[in-house]
């Protein structure tokens, strides 16, 4: 009988405190972590609504400039961590925020600020402090909410641009924003708490009703990912594909470093972290690539992909950063910066005496084969140079800073130096292997022409009388047509023979199945394993000229490209599996292989047109390489190497970089510095604030 009169009593009592409590004074919100979803701004207690626009512009404009993304948090208590530190890093964290994504919490009633960047940021503790004394707490100690997000904008801007800081103009305000809907904020509070009275105790007289029926698992409202709508689900999935997928590089080239200096045996741990955290990856990318196959999934599938997908990535940026610290303390690049430097010069000069050979090679390449064939390295010995130029920049930083006895900044130096020679490098290789493929497959076009050549005189022998033989007439047909095309690209002097052999892989898949009847089992396993080992053959050059033109160029290519070039090597590791055992099968996986390649580069080709225009400091859309103004600050921003950089008056300061994190951030771009071993969170964020 309790229950009867229980919730009514409650419904009376809640309703009578909301009368006496109408015109109370408003108490304390206190509020955990927040989560930004697809909005920069959170305010919780109405600091800056009526000012959203001005805010707004403030971080467009931020952006625009700099690519810094500026996010602010306005509470009026930071509870659910031990302190304000950790309330903004669990913030920035729950939010999976990149190198390029700052955050300004602040809590009203506190009086207690934070500012949040990651700890790649190319802004140094100092800028940090000044942007926090000079832009923002003056602001805020005058309770101009607005002003104090406006300020730390135009504060961000200028210490990026390598600018003094300034105090913005000031608007007092009140000490406690929203504080005059108090009594109304109570009252629909208490509308909302009775409502819930109601519920819950429907809820509990159905339970009752129902003799011990259970309420579904799970029931109740959803939290973290699954309180995302499922466009931000999906923006944070691609955005952390990328993030992970530019760590897992970035330790990649970091641990080769590694073992040049200490061998195998002393690395094994951390070679047995990546090849852990690259397998996470790779489920990743093949949940991404589902994501975007033909088939359509219904958003409840999705949304468990997208989640999937996020988490696999966190999975493997924890495996990495589990060795992270142990990486630092091995390599110890401040304590031997010096020594360092010295065989990155040396590095870097063992790649530019390779540069004219190069281009003589690029010169002969393109004599014989097409510019499509060659589109994936047609620049790649200007963009070694740029690469280069940058070394030479970054070294003379990191000498600077030696000198003035930062040891720190100058192993940042050093770090982007090292990995913008190991980009040139791989520039160069990749013209060579590229030269290799076009040369095997051309080769091969000999051998399958012949092939067909032998197979048009079998097929124009057989009677066509018959049922099974009736569609030899239009084999035969197509087959001489692409044969007369073949030969006259050919007599044209330039081919791309991985365009050709398409064109005869499609021929020999026709002719093998009309020949299928006539020819034995044995003479049929031989043309089998020929098609594989043809389509084999043009995977892999198409697979390998995809990752090398993204590996250089990953500081402009998305989530897309990446899945596509991630798959296609997953695909051609499967049909080079199955080759011995199941030769059908592995056809088929290597012209997936083949075809996903082919989608990758010309996916990431896009991404680099249109990151063109978007780069601050004049990298414009008609950009090619040299247009760094000698400092190749340009190419280390395409490269990831940098993220956009802007260096104050091509002299240096304000300079970052995303070695870790290139290609990441929520808009793309940053301006954080070269990363080491360890996942996309490795380091911990870093930032200041305290009372105002």
């Amino acid at each position: 009988m309790r229950s009867r009169w229980l919730i009514p009593v409650a419904v009376a009592a809640v309703l009578s405190f909301a009368m006496s409590s109408a015109s109370a004074p408003t108490a304390a919100w206190a509020q955990n972590p927040v989560d930004f979803g697809a909005s920069h701004i959170v305010d919780t207690v109405d600091a800056v609504t009526a000012r959203a626009d001005e805010v707004t512009a403030a971080f467009d404009e931020l952006y625009s400039e700099t690519g810094a993304d500026l996010f602010v948090a306005y509470v009026d208590s930071f509870t659910g961590v031990e302190d304000r530190e950790q309330w903004a890093d669990q913030t920035a964290d729950n939010n999976g925020f990149g190198t390029n994504d700052v955050l300004l919490a602040v809590a009203t009633d506190d009086r207690q600020y934070q500012l949040s960047v990651a700890p790649d940021s190319a802004l140094t503790d100092a800028q940090l402090q000044e942007i926090e004394t000079v832009a923002i707490e003056p602001a805020l100690r005058q309770n101009d909410w607005a002003g104090a997000a406006i300020a730390a904008a135009e504060g961000f801007s200028a210490a990026l641009r390598g600018e003094p800081v300034s105090i913005g103009e000031i608007t007092p305000g009140d000490e406690s924003p929203g504080g005059g809907a108090g009594g109304f904020l109570i009252v629909v509070f208490v509308v909302i708490a009775v409502l819930v009275l109601l519920v819950v105790g429907a809820v509990i007289l159905l339970a009752r009703r129902g003799r011990g029926r259970a309420l579904p698992a799970g029931a109740g409202a959803p939290t973290g990912l699954q309180a995302l709508p499922t466009p931000e689900l999906k923006r944070r999935a691609s955005s952390t594909l990328v993030q992970t997928d530019d760590a897992i590089r970035s330790s990649e080239q970091e641990l080769g470093f590694a073992v040049a200096q200490y061998g195998t045996e002393v690395t094994a741990a951390f070679r047995a972290a990546l090849e852990t955290a690259q397998k996470q990856l790779s489920q990743a990318f093949t949940l991404q690539q589902k994501l975007d196959d033909a088939e359509s999934d219904s958003e409840e599938q999705a949304r468990a992909w997208y989640a999937a997908i996020i988490d696999l990535c966190s999975q493997a940026n924890l495996t990495l950063d589990a060795q992270a610290d142990d990486f630092d303390e091995l390599r110890q690049l401040e304590k031997n910066a010096p020594e360092v430097a010295a065989a990155v010069s040396q590095g870097a000069e063992a790649v530019r005496a390779r540069l004219a050979g190069s281009e003589e090679s690029l010169a002969t390449l393109a004599a014989r084969y097409t510019d499509v064939a060659l589109g994936t390295v047609a620049d790649n010995p200007a963009e070694a140079r740029e690469r280069l130029a940058f070394t030479e920049t970054a070294l003379a930083r990191a000498t600077t800073r030696l000198g003035a006895g930062d040891t720190a900044a100058a192993a940042v130096d050093i770090r982007a130096a090292e990995e913008s020679v190991d980009q040139a490098r791989l520039l160069l290789d990749a013209v060579d292997r590229l030269g290799t493929d076009l040369a095997g497959a051309t080769r091969q076009l000999a051998a399958t022409v012949a092939e067909l050549q032998t197979d048009l005189v079998t097929a124009g022998s057989l009677p066509t009388s018959t049922e099974a033989a009736a569609a030899l007439p239009g084999v035969i047909s197509q087959t001489e047509h692409i044969l007369a095309e073949v030969r006259a690209r050919s007599a044209a002097g330039r081919i791309n023979p991985l365009e050709v052999m398409a064109m005869l892989d499609a021929a020999n898949t026709a002719m093998d199945a009309a020949l299928q009847g006539v020819r034995d089992a044995e003479a049929q396993a031989q043309r089998a394993r020929a098609a594989l080992n043809q389509n084999l053959l043009a995977a892999r050059a198409q697979v390998s000229a995809a990752e090398d033109f993204i590996g250089a160029r990953r500081g402009a290519v998305g989530a897309e490209a990446r899945t596509r070039v991630a798959e296609a090597g997953r695909v051609l590791v499967e049909a080079e599996s199955l080759a011995a055992t199941d030769p059908g099968a592995a056809l088929a996986a290597s012209q997936r292989a083949n075809s996903l390649a082919a989608a990758a580069i010309a996916g990431a080709r896009n991404d680099v047109d249109g990151f063109a225009g978007q780069v601050p400091g004049g990298y414009g859309p008609g950009y090619r390489a040299g247009g760094s103004g000698g400092n190749g600050v340009m190419g280390a921003v395409l490269g990831g190497i940098l993220i956009n950089t802007l260096l104050s008056g091509g002299g240096g300061g304000g300079g970052g970089g995303g070695g870790m994190f290139g290609g990441g951030g929520r808009r793309g771009g940053g301006f954080g510095m070269p990363g080491g071993f360890g996942g996309a969170g490795s380091r911990s964020r870093r930032g200041g604030g305290g009372r105002f």
